[in-house]
């Protein structure tokens, strides 16, 4: 997570290699953690760029681990520990 400081919304990325699975587990994988990051955005600092990368075990994940997995991610924003 880097806080650019300018001011424009949080940009995600997310990188979700071959490992986790087929075209449509990763396209699921890349939609639920679009979601849990879009009703989160509201508590990202502004000017923030988040880059989420999927590990496998993400393609058996349901949408309350990722969204409990994310979630505890963006609360370090929250507690200062940006790393540039």
């Amino acid at each position: 997570m880097l806080t650019t400081g300018e001011a424009r919304e949080p940009r995600f990325g997310f990188i979700i290699s071959k490992q986790v699975g087929n075209a449509v587990i990763r396209n699921t994988v890349r939609r639920r953690l679009k979601a849990v990051c879009a009703g989160a955005i509201a508590d990202v600092p502004e000017g923030t760029d988040v880059v989420i990368r999927a590990l496998p075990a993400s393609a058996s994940a349901t949408f309350a681990d990722l969204d409990a997995d994310v979630t505890r991610c963006l609360a370090r924003l929250s507690h200062g520990r940006v790393t540039a």
